[in-house]
């Protein structure tokens, strides 16, 4: 039985179709900071990198640093 942390990087963009498309980057550096975050979400939307169903990324929506805990409560028997 264990505790593990991870954390992701979740960037968040508005589509043409009205939807939002997310991407998320596990295991972020720890002094990350915004305005860095936002120069690449600027740079894919500018370059137009990805394609969605519901139409090119058109701007910045949100930006997290999700961090999670897991405590692993079982750990099954070897056999």
């Amino acid at each position: 039985m264990a505790t593990s942390t991870n954390k992701i990087l979740r960037m968040v963009f508005a589509t043409g179709g009205g939807t939002a498309f997310s991407i998320s980057i596990p295991e972020p550096r720890e002094n990350l900071t915004a305005a860095e975050v936002e120069a690449v979400m600027d740079m894919i939307i500018a370059k137009n990198m990805f394609t969605t169903s519901a139409g090119d990324l058109i701007r910045k929506r949100d930006i997290k640093i999700i961090e999670t805990t897991t405590d692993d409560l079982y750990d099954p028997p070897v056999a």
